[in-house]
This record gives C-alpha cells, sequence and structure tokens, in this order.
C-alpha cells in the first residue's frame, strides 16, 4: 500500500475537517501529479494559512462561501508580489476544483478570484529515443511485463488520456481494423482512435499470452487487468510509467500524460496535420492543440542546432 504524501513537520493543529481535507487533497496531487516534496509543502502551507483564518472566523474548509476566499486575499495577499500571488491563486483554484469533485466543499471561491496573465505552459515531452527506451523496459517474459508493454504501445501509438487507457474494454479495441473505441472521453464524446501494427501485435500477445494469465479462472470487461484479475487505474499507471523510466534511466520531467504529449509532438515533427492531431487527440478546441506546436518547434530547433554544422 503506498503511503499517504509526507506530512509537514512545522504546520500546526487545524479543526480535523480541514486538515484531513488538505491532507487528501496533497495525497492526490502526490499519487496522480508526481509531485516533488518541496511544492506539495508549499501548497499545504498557503491551504493551511488559509484554514487558520477561517477557523478564526468559527468555520472549517467545508464551510467555505462564496466571498471567503476574495476577501482571505484581498487581506492577506494585497501587497504580494504578482508572481507570489498569482501562484497561490493556482494553488486555490486547483484545490477548490479537486474539493467540489469530492463533495468537501458546495461551492467554489476560487471562480472569484481575478484571473492574472500567465505566460503559456508547454507540455513536458520525450525525444523518440526516449520513447523507445521507455517502451523496452518492461520484462516481457511475465504477464505483467506484456500487459505493461501493451500499455505503453498502446498509449503512445494512439495518444489516449490515462483515464481512457484504464477505462478501455476488450470490446472496445479492433485489432484486425487497428482501432480503439473511446467510450465517453472528456467531454463525454466517442472517438475512433487508430493505432499501428507495431501496438497491435503486442496487444495480441498480451492477450494471448498475458490476460489469460492473469485472469486465470476469472472474467473481467477491462482490457488491462491487475494480478488479482481488476481493472487498472490511473495512479497505478502512472507509477509504472515512473518506475519504468528509471529503468531505462529517463531523468527528463515525467507527468501521467508524457506519453500522449510525445504522441503529439512526435506526429507533428514528422508533418501531421494540426487538424488530424486535433481530432485524434479528442481535443474540441484546435487551439489546445497548437500548444504542441509549440514544443514541436522547440524540439526541431534543438536538433539543428545539435546536429547542423552552422547551427
Amino acid at each position: 500500500m503506498r503511503k499517504a504524501a509526507p506530512k509537514d513537520a512545522e504546520t500546526p493543529a487545524l479543526p480535523p475537517q480541514s486538515a484531513d481535507a488538505i491532507q487528501r487533497f496533497c495525497d492526490a496531487l502526490w499519487l496522480e501529479d508526481g509531485l516533488a516534496r518541496n511544492t506539495l509543502d508549499a501548497y499545504r502551507r498557503d491551504l493551511t494559512l488559509y484554514a487558520h483564518w477561517l477557523a478564526e472566523r468559527s468555520k472549517s474548509i467545508a464551510e467555505t462561501e462564496d466571498g471567503d476566499l476574495a476577501d482571505y486575499f484581498a487581506a492577506r495577499h494585497a501587497e504580494s508580489r504578482a508572481s507570489t500571488a498569482n501562484r497561490r491563486r493556482t494553488v486555490f483554484k486547483r484545490f477548490f476544483v479537486w474539493a467540489l469533485r469530492e463533495h468537501v466543499v458546495s461551492t467554489d471561491p476560487s471562480r472569484l478570484l481575478p484571473t492574472a496573465k500567465q505566460p503559456p505552459r508547454y507540455p513536458k515531452t520525450l525525444s523518440e529515443a526516449q520513447v523507445e527506451a521507455l517502451i523496452n523496459a518492461p520484462d516481457v517474459d511475465t504477464p505483467l511485463g506484456l500487459r505493461d508493454r501493451a500499455m505503453i504501445e498502446l498509449m503512445y501509438a494512439s495518444g489516449l488520456r490515462v483515464s481512457e487507457i484504464v477505462a478501455l474494454k476488450t470490446v472496445e479495441v479492433g485489432l484486425n481494423e487497428g482501432v480503439v473505441r473511446v467510450i465517453g472521453g472528456k467531454g463525454g464524446k466517442d472517438r475512433l482512435v487508430p493505432f499501428g501494427a507495431e501496438a497491435g501485435d503486442w496487444l495480441r500477445r498480451y492477450l494471448r499470452d498475458g490476460r489469460t494469465a492473469l485472469l486465470g479462472e476469472r472474467t473481467a470487461d477491462a482490457l488491462f487487468v491487475t494480478a488479482r484479475g481488476e481493472g487498472m487505474t490511473r495512479q497505478a499507471f502512472w507509477y509504472l510509467i515512473k518506475r519504468y523510466a528509471l529503468l531505462a534511466d529517463i531523468h527528463a520531467p515525467l507527468s501521467p500524460h508524457t506519453l500522449r504529449h510525445a504522441f503529439a509532438t512526435h506526429l507533428l515533427n514528422h508533418g501531421a496535420d494540426l487538424r488530424v492531431v486535433q481530432m485524434l487527440l479528442g481535443h474540441a478546441d484546435i487551439s489546445t492543440t497548437q500548444i504542441y506546436t509549440h514544443v514541436a518547434r522547440e524540439r526541431l530547433r534543438t536538433l539543428h542546432a545539435q546536429h547542423h554544422p552552422r547551427g
């Protein structure tokens, strides 16, 4: 069992409801996003200060009302540097999106905070050589290694989101057609996404030799199953990616969607049309896809500088 995210030893006692919400949120960030200890501590400190401010007014985080957070910012952050205030806005917006989804709060007061102009954040990706090393990391002589190889192959070949990969059912994979049907993707939209022959070969091998061994006498709808015959979780997939990255000696920044980012960037590097990439990724707005063009251009500039005689 994974341990809880490390607690800040200097954090004073809080009302139990608020302390529990903050710890659960930090656990979620640690498990799903792999945030560093220093980042988690910064998030915890910002939220703890707000929780104490609420406690002075006889409230817990669960009792936050619409105007509370704006009042707190006006009282505590009016003279903060813009970069500091922007970072804290990000913390609270992220926390309250999570808290609303988890039914910790009934309203999202962060929506009333003014939106600060932020420089664009570009997705972290891997080179083609790094992806190749990651793909080759699992031990394919074991059922779990076969599963992991097939998962990584399929994610890189299709650009699916982690949530879409782990939700796939066997009936949604057309091996002969080389497509997966994504049911109820982001925004509730279904889409057909192709994958290549290499991913298809590993899927067949996993279905024949890996999945049957993992299931034994059990049955399951999920395409990718655990040693207990259950469907995979996003957290488990993220853990595997980090483990295989270490085995492959990859020290680049990673996220659960690193392979999805690599899929999009490498397609654009090889001349794919932006609209096609948008459709494959399932983006409703092409502006979401356009951010990958910057990553692709930067990668091409780096390659030019490294390899051109006059770079």
